[in-house]
């Protein structure tokens, strides 16, 4: 048994199953499923975002599956996080649990921009305060906005401070009032659905294109694989959150509700990530949907319920963002605090309030948050920017997953679940590569401080970073490094 792990027994007062797929449903839904439909719009037809969804939706499903079978199989591990040290060793765990935590808290700085931009909206304070909480050009949080968000990144980690296992039931109330929203939304949509408008220039060939072009974006939409393409990093974003029930199975009731818990979140993940982001396609003429400021969410229900559908989707966002980032608050402590149990960090970052909360990492996330929150307002696009990391880093823990369970199936001549983890992990590699591969060169810098604290818990182990770790490490600071000049050159668009 893996050093840390608890015991695969019934846990007296742990997370229940409701509260495992809220773990999974809200974390994965907060400000992306509201931002989909202006996102894509601006980058694909319907087709090419329905080809795109079947294609996300499989490769999640093979990684959804995957963990279910991990889950399964190997109760005593810690997690998805885990998992990349239980099959490849020490530093591999070090690797994938300090690509999740940088994951979890850049994916907080994405919430915050966009509370800031509802909160801007006309359909919101911005209608009494315009301009006070997000610069009308870029949507990015304004002085007023940080100090508002900031005010909630605080309160969200006092109450963690307070005890997990109550944030997370607190997390399945939340989960029901903001699913419940969304299905409103798609209610109102699906009735004011026009399949005309919906079909024409189903491929984005002609009108869509022209669209794009007057819009000021170079090339249009392109051609279908150059859409479906374009849509696969903006929907890799909502899906981050699908590892939440695994990433806290050793505070679970039942370690073996784990894996059901994931596919059942999945499964009502896109029920409404389809609904809510194909279906505006049929609402709102073309033009005036790639036009409407973000969220376009906010602009499609107002059309269709005039004088409130506005107000009450915009409030409807704000609910959904503070849930998802009350778990994503959870998600990184208790990361760290796992790594930190396995010697992979200092085992001050384990160390626990009389709640038996993490203290010292929730302070750290706290504290990384709030710096890149001021330092995403400089951004060319502060959420873009936020989410596109947030997701490159998070897919080197799936792809270890991955990877993890095809060393683990060949080994146990269990050549159907070897298949799926297999396609697991090239969909999660293909994908990054494909359309994120400046984001996560500039995530490998993120590890260059991270490698201190492994080198700082091997030594506290009584270890010490063999040749090969600092090999590997050496390719990754350079990696990090060379990402440096094509920021600046704009290679890799940011700033």
């Amino acid at each position: 048994m893996t050093k840390g792990s608890a015991p695969t027994v019934d846990r007296e007062g742990g997370v229940g199953y409701l509260g495992l797929v809220g773990l999974v449903v809200s974390s994965c839904i907060g400000s992306g499923v509201f931002a989909l439909t202006g996102q894509l719009a601006n980058v694909a037809s319907p087709a090419a975002a329905l080809v795109a969804w079947v294609l996300c939706g499989l490769g999640f499903l093979f990684l959804a599956l995957s963990l279910a079978n991990l889950g399964a199989r190997r109760p005593d591990a810690d997690g998805a996080v885990a998992y990349a040290e239980e099959g490849f060793g020490k530093f591999a765990g070090f690797v994938s649990g300090w690509g999740y935590w940088l994951s979890a808290w850049l994916g907080n700085v994405g919430f915050a921009t966009m509370v800031a931009q509802t909160l801007g909206s006309d359909y919101c304070l911005g209608a009494v305060l315009p301009g006070v909480f997000s610069s009308p050009e870029t949507g990015n949080p304004a002085l007023v906005g940080v100090i508002v968000v900031s005010l909630a990144l605080w309160a969200l980690t006092f109450l963690v401070l307070n005890g997990v296992e109550g944030a997370a039931g607190l997390n399945a109330v939340v989960m029901i009032v903001k699913v419940a929203s969304i299905l409103l939304f798609i209610l109102f949509v699906a009735m004011a659905f026009n399949v005309v408008a919906f079909s024409g220039d189903f491929w984005g060939t002609a009108e869509r294109n022209a669209t794009i072009i007057a819009s000021g974006a170079e090339g249009g939409l392109g051609g279908v694989s150059s859409q479906v393409t374009n849509c696969i990093l903006i929907m890799m974003w909502v899906f981050i959150g699908i590892e939440g029930a695994s990433v806290m199975s050793k505070r679970a009731k039942r370690r073996s509700e784990v894996g059901s818990a994931t596919v059942v979140g999945l499964v009502v993940l896109l029920v409404l990530y389809i609904g809510a982001s194909v279906l505006p396609y049929g609402v709102m003429p073309y033009e005036e949907l790639v036009a409407a400021p973000k969220p376009a969410t906010i602009s499609v229900f107002e059309a269709i319920a005039p004088g409130w559908g506005g107000a009450f989707i915009s409030w409807a966002i704000i609910v959904s963002v503070l849930g998802s980032w009350l778990s994503f608050t959870m998600l990184p402590a208790e990361c760290s605090s796992m790594m930190a149990d396995h010697g992979l960090l200092p085992a001050s970052w384990d160390k626990r309030n009389a709640k038996n909360s993490p203290q010292l990492s929730l302070v750290i996330v706290g504290a990384c948050t709030q710096a890149f929150v001021i330092v995403a307002t400089y951004a060319a696009d502060a959420y873009t920017f936020a989410i596109s990391m947030c997701t490159v880093t998070i897919v080197v823990t799936w792809a270890f997953a991955a990877a993890y369970q095809v060393k683990y199936s060949a080994r146990e001549k269990s050549y159907g679940q070897l298949v799926i983890g297999l396609l697991a992990l090239v969909f999660q590699v293909v994908g990054v590569l494909f359309t994120g591969w400046g984001f996560l060169l500039l995530a490998c810098l993120g590890y260059i401080p991270g490698m201190y604290f492994y080198a700082k818990a091997r030594r506290e182990d009584g270890s010490t970073v063999t040749r090969g770790e600092w090999m590997v490490f050496a390719v990754i600071a350079t990696l990090g490094i060379a990402s440096i000049p094509l920021t600046a050159v704009g290679i890799i668009p940011v700033f």
